[in-house]
């Protein structure tokens, strides 16, 4: 057994058809937590966690955390999905209470499948949630969404002042209405165009964008230095499906782009060039 730093850690409460399993991530890895979940089975922890000890096919750690619904973090024992469900299998399903018998059996049957859909995908749902469940969850999904949009608010207005107020501005409006579940009314000109946005509407693949990007930033940024007397601000956005700190245009500067991709870059891609012009 293995001692692991405190850290923060999130838990997931995850609901099945009979009963509930706390899971939480080691390593990237879903882990169990052990103790909730033997005694929602009626049986005795001390006696499962030293049987544990003596199993080879066993891997357990512990951990400092604090559980939903309890007042203090304390320390609990983990184990891998593959471990808690050796130990059910352990388990003689004839030799527990009749009652816990339905939270043996869903533990055996859904515990894999919840994990993995919770971890890897983002969320699990039971089948058989009732109505009023879904709502709930529902709910909830809701409040986390708007909660979401509301801090991007308040982190793009603690951005200093390198970042275009024209970009904070229409990302504030953006999340704005994300929040109120509307769609931002931003004015065409003041509407984000980033780079990468631009090869793309181009037509340009993934590996042709990386190729030219650089150039064609560089490039674009020289053109927009000439026109106003000053270099672009920066602003955020995602190339490569990462966020990255960028230089800020608006589609007010549309027609500078088109003038430097016609310069330089229309006659090394005339499919894109089409493309362009089609859009």
């Amino acid at each position: 057994m293995s001692i692991l730093p405190h850290e923060s850690t999130k838990v997931a409460k995850l609901d099945l058809s009979a009963g509930s399993i706390h899971t939480t991530l080691v390593d990237g890895q879903p882990h169990v937590i052990l103790r909730p979940a033997i005694e929602a089975l009626g049986l005795d922890w001390k006696n499962q966690h030293e049987k544990l000890k003596t199993r080879s096919w066993a891997s357990v750690v512990q951990s400092t955390m604090q559980l939903p619904g309890d007042t203090q973090a304390r320390v609990h024992s983990l184990a891998p999905v593959r471990t808690f469900l050796m130990l059910l299998a352990t388990v003689n399903e004839n030799r527990v209470k009749a009652e816990t018998r339905p939270t043996l059996i869903a533990f055996q049957n859904e515990t894999a499948d919840a994990i993995e859909a919770y971890w890897t995908k983002g969320g699990a749902i039971n089948e058989r949630a009732t109505d009023e469940q879904l709502d709930t969850l529902q709910q909830q999904i809701e409040e986390r969404r708007i909660r979401r949009a509301l801090g991007l608010v308040q982190l793009i207005a603690a951005m200093d002042d390198t970042v275009d107020p024209k970009w904070k501005r229409s990302r504030q409006l953006h999340h704005y209405a994300e929040a109120a579940g509307e769609i931002a009314e931003i004015a065409p000109e003041d509407r984000a165009l980033l780079v990468e946005m631009y090869l793309k509407d181009r037509g340009l693949s993934k590996d042709e964008r990386r190729s030219v990007r650089s150039s064609f930033g560089r490039r674009v940024s020289l053109a927009y230095e000439m026109q106003h007397g000053e270099k672009p601000k920066d602003s955020i956005g995602l190339v490569d499906g990462r966020e990255r700190t960028v230089k800020s245009y608006t589609e007010a500067d549309r027609p500078m782009f088109d003038k430097v991709w016609g310069e330089f870059y229309a006659d090394r891609y005339p499919a894109q060039q089409r493309l362009g012009e089609a859009s």
